[in-house]
């Protein structure tokens, strides 16, 4: 059973840094695409960062040059390096893996979650 757990997640002041960490277990992935997500109180979840399995990474506007996604899949961990940050980057971050290696459509893997509180 495949499972992603994040890690990484606290509160920090304004223009501090974090690094949130996602470990998968249960599976190896060599053909997917993995996003982190975030969702604020009382907000849709949106997709802050995307990355595919050939390198390309892709980010929502107001993280871009502060947020960089990363990955080893050989050792199954994801990562999200986030600085600069500011009041509203408060959230739940989650991440996601698309598993396309056993079906075209992929299969959809979510973590439980881990809260940034961005705050002085």
């Amino acid at each position: 059973q495949v499972r992603l757990v994040e890690s990484g997640g606290g509160l920090v002041q304004p223009g501090g840094s974090l690094r949130l960490s996602c470990a998968a277990s249960g599976s190896t992935f060599s053909f997917y695409a993995m996003g982190w997500y975030r969702q604020a109180p009382g907000q849709n979840r949106e997709l802050v960062a995307s990355m595919a399995s050939g390198g390309t990474t892709n980010y929502t506007d107001s993280v871009k040059g502060r947020f960089t996604i990363s990955g080893d899949p050989a050792k199954n961990m994801f990562y999200l390096q986030m600085n600069s940050l500011k009041p509203e980057d408060t959230a739940v971050y989650s991440c996601k893996v698309r598993d396309f290696s056993k079906s075209p459509a992929g299969t959809d893997y979510w973590g439980k979650g881990t809260l940034v509180t961005v705050s002085s």
